[in-house]
């Protein structure tokens, strides 16, 4: 289709797309403001109106909300880990797998946190990781004239209990079921097996040299990513947690 100047138009985006499109405008943004990032802002940073924003998202709480559900959400990360190259060493699978694990935890942090620590976010049904058909549902936060709120209300100690209790579902793509809220126990649960599910991928052409089932070393392979993540002033590298896994702690040749 072409416009009166002679130009082929772009295809119109649906109104799917142009979520997506803001969202991943938004998360950078998020991540450095926190909840002071301004629709303004985000409008500038994708190329549109301000009030495309709010066709699209209602108000800034429930894109920030979009925020969170897009930084949790595993899927790019496993499909990555699920298409690693089978004809390279095991440790190098392991490796890339770690990379790719970490990176998204890293980046789930971030967002979690920059919400958490500039506070402001109330508790929100599509902010803590409950199932999507609960957070289609929830209402657009407004103020008591019942007006679409900008800027969200809340406590510090409310948003950093939603960041927190939101990243948990995110964590469980490593981790699986800690507690928490009830509502996410099921995400967490399918986000562990479908880790597990692709980590397992990565031991099977290995099977019969093995120690232990494929299965089981790729669910000990989650735990350890996710406890290198936790502090420390050296955190491993991916390359020397691969090596402690696959060659464990005593140097080769030398005595038990």
């Amino acid at each position: 289709m072409t416009n009166p100047t002679g130009r082929r138009r772009a295809p119109a985006m649906s109104q799917e797309q142009r979520r997506e499109m803001i969202v991943r405008a938004a998360l950078p943004l998020v991540v450095e403001y926190g909840t002071s990032v301004t629709t303004a802002q985000v409008a500038r940073a994708a190329g549109i109106g301000e009030g495309t924003i709010f066709r699209a998202f209602g108000d800034k709480e429930t894109l920030l909300a979009a925020c969170m559900a897009e930084a949790v959400r595993p899927d790019d990360t496993l499909a990555h880990v699920a298409a690693i190259a089978l004809d390279v060493p095991l440790e190098e699978r392991l490796i890339e797998a770690a990379d790719t694990l970490r990176g998204y935890l890293a980046r789930m942090g971030a967002v979690a946190g920059a919400l958490a620590a500039s506070g402001g976010l109330r508790r929100d049904p599509r902010l803590l990781g409950a199932p999507s058909e609960e957070r289609r549902a929830a209402p657009a936060p407004s103020d008591a004239s019942g007006e679409r709120r900008d800027v969200p209300s809340g406590t510090s100690g409310e948003g950093r209990g939603a960041a927190s209790e939101a990243s948990s579902e995110g964590r469980g793509a490593a981790e699986g079921p800690r507690g928490g809220a009830g509502r996410a126990f099921s995400g967490r649960e399918a986000s562990m097996a479908a880790t597990r599910d692709v980590l397992t991928g990565l031991f099977e052409p290995e099977r019969d040299d093995l120690r232990l089932p494929p299965e089981r070393l790729a669910e000990a392979f989650q735990f350890l990513l996710l406890a290198s993540g936790r502090g420390g002033s050296s955190p491993l590298t991916s390359a020397e947690l691969v090596d402690l896994f696959l060659h464990g702690a005593l140097k080769g040749g030398e005595p038990g």
